[in-house]
């Protein structure tokens, strides 16, 4: 449960939301929307108690299981599976019971007998929690999550972001807490993923705030929505489904404007008649009564909710460059004992567009990287070709610097830009006055997309690779992305869940990892998209 009053959140100066009162109770599936630097990454993180609020209450009943859209919790060398068992206190002591159950065939008798002994404690605490029911229970959500024993098995620090935000998830999920918070929880999953997390949220008990661009499990599983109005500083509440929800939005709308405009009228009617009576000594004070009249007239409406802006995005003109300005050959990269591809050649010419498709997992991410020259492979090469300019967007925006604020991260992407051209480019993509100097560490996930993609239209690449750029942008964002995509001369390597995104970029080459498969882009490999 969660009970919230008088709320009022700031991001340095400038008043994200204020006098916000709500409560939620067992039951509420509340869909948090609203345009991307409203603030609903803010609130979520402020419900989660990750920050503190500029003033209000928030009474919080029971345990919270809270998704971020960035999640970097946890002990780097912790297994997956032991954080999530952790959820319910069993990880560590499964772990204690395969460690001592090792330890009971020791040859010093006295070093087996201690294992034997704190085998059998831990067993018993292990069963008297459920323990075993319990393990099941998370292997299934763990399961179709499409997270394998191979990577429940791994420390979390070997695994890529979206491995460990369905790790997070999967924690949360199996931990039983009373409210969940979770932000964006359909990205990195795959299509099946997604269909069951669908339903697991349907049948759901407890408290739930989701923000999701997922139209359809928003649509499918919330029965109330919070709409946040980034220009008049409220949260509207609607106490009903996504589909009524949309139909009330537009007739709350146009009632708004009716109003607005009747009041404008006589609002304008009565300032006239005070203009005329004002001339005459003797109508002065009728004058200012017919003034007051009409300011209180236009104070007492509710705002007209302005045009969303949106963020003008347009890629580079790429830097020249020879045919062929990125090439690589056998190249392989392991985890451990994990293999995760090997020999892989591939050769990006001017102006091409390659995606890559596989299995979570699969290594589309860490391919990125190594092109990107952010790691190194096990074996082979990346080959640098005459011009080579190379552009990176990385999923979890690990480019940013996050303790530099946004006008900082801009300039070093920008050597040869003036502060004052940064801040002009900034503003086309939605970051004014003191936005610009916030760190880059306190913006949401959408602002954080929006800066990356910033840094790469200044970057004059000839060469983009972009990990899921569309993910954390709402449609309207996510749509002018898609036309920059389509518009741009350069060579493009992209990864994307997002079926919209590979048809943009409109592929003249698949990539199919871990097999290093290469081959020319067909619609059959369309069917894949969603599935890797």
């Amino acid at each position: 449960m969660l009970n919230v009053q008088d709320l009022e959140l700031r991001v340095g100066a400038r008043v994200l939301m204020s006098e916000v009162s709500f409560r939620v109770s067992n039951g509420d599936k509340i869909g948090l929307v609203g345009r991307n630097g409203a603030g609903k990454t803010t609130l979520t993180k402020t419900l989660a108690g990750d920050l503190q609020p500029a003033g209000g209450l928030i009474e919080v009943g029971g345990e919270i299981g809270y998704l971020p859209q960035d999640p970097r919790s946890g002990d780097p060398e912790e297994l997956a599976r032991t954080r999530i068992l952790n959820a319910r206190g069993l990880g560590s002591l499964v772990q204690g019971m395969a460690e001592n159950s090792m330890l009971m065939g020791d040859a010093d008798e006295k070093v087996a007998a201690e294992a034997m002994r704190k085998y059998g404690e831990l067993a018993d605490r292990f069963d008297a929690l459920g323990g075993y029911a319990a393990e099941a229970e998370a292997a299934s959500i763990a399961s179709n999550l499409q997270l394998p024993d191979r990577i429940l098995d791994q420390p979390l620090k070997t695994l890529s972001g979206g491995q460990r935000r369905r790790i997070e998830l999967a924690r949360i999920l199996f931990s039983g807490a009373e409210t969940m918070l979770l932000d964006e929880p359909t990205n990195h999953l795959d299509a099946d993923s997604v269909v069951w997390l669908r339903e697991f949220l349907k049948g759901y008990q407890g408290g739930l705030i989701i923000i999701s661009h997922d139209v359809e499990l928003v649509g499918e599983t919330v029965n109330r929505v919070f709409y946040l109005d980034a220009n008049r500083q409220v949260i509207d509440v609607y106490n009903m489904n996504w589909k009524n929800y949309q139909k009330q939005r537009e007739q709350d709308e146009q009632r708004r404007k009716r109003e607005r405009a009747n009041a404008e009228q006589k609002a304008s009617t009565l300032q006239t008649q005070a203009a005329k009576m004002g001339a005459r000594a003797s109508g002065a004070v009728a004058a200012k009564q017919m003034a007051r009249r009409a300011e209180t007239l236009l104070a007492g409406l509710d705002e007209v909710r302005q045009s969303d802006k949106v963020a003008k995005l347009r890629f580079p003109d790429p830097a020249p460059c020879g045919k062929t300005p990125l090439m690589a050959t056998d190249l392989s990269r392991s985890y451990g004992s994990l293999e995760i591809f090997t020999a892989v050649d591939l050769a990006i010419d001017r102006g091409s567009r390659v995606v890559i498709l596989g299995f979570n997992g699969a290594g589309k991410t860490t391919m990125l990287r190594i092109l990107a020259g952010v790691d190194k492979p096990d074996t082979g090469e990346v080959i640098e070709g005459h011009g080579l300019k190379v552009g990176y967007y990385a999923q979890e925006h690990e480019t940013l610097r996050v303790q530099d604020s946004v006008l900082q991260n801009m300039v070093s992407a920008a050597s040869h830009m003036t502060e004052t051209e940064c801040r002009k480019v900034l503003g086309s993509f939605l970051f004014t006055g003191d936005d610009v100097l916030k760190p880059a560490g306190v913006l949401s996930g959408g602002e954080k997309t929006r800066l990356a993609l910033a840094m790469l239209v200044v970057s004059s690449a000839n060469v983009l690779l972009l990990d899921e750029p569309t993910n954390n942008l709402d449609p309207v964002s996510r749509e002018e992305i898609l036309g920059a995509l389509a518009s741009y001369k350069g060579s493009v390597v992209l990864v994307s869940h997002d079926p919209g995104a590979v048809e943009a970029l409109n592929p003249e080459r698949v990539l199919i990892l871990p097999d290093g498969i290469e081959d020319h882009w067909n619609k059959e490999y369309a069917d894949l998209i969603e599935l890797a």
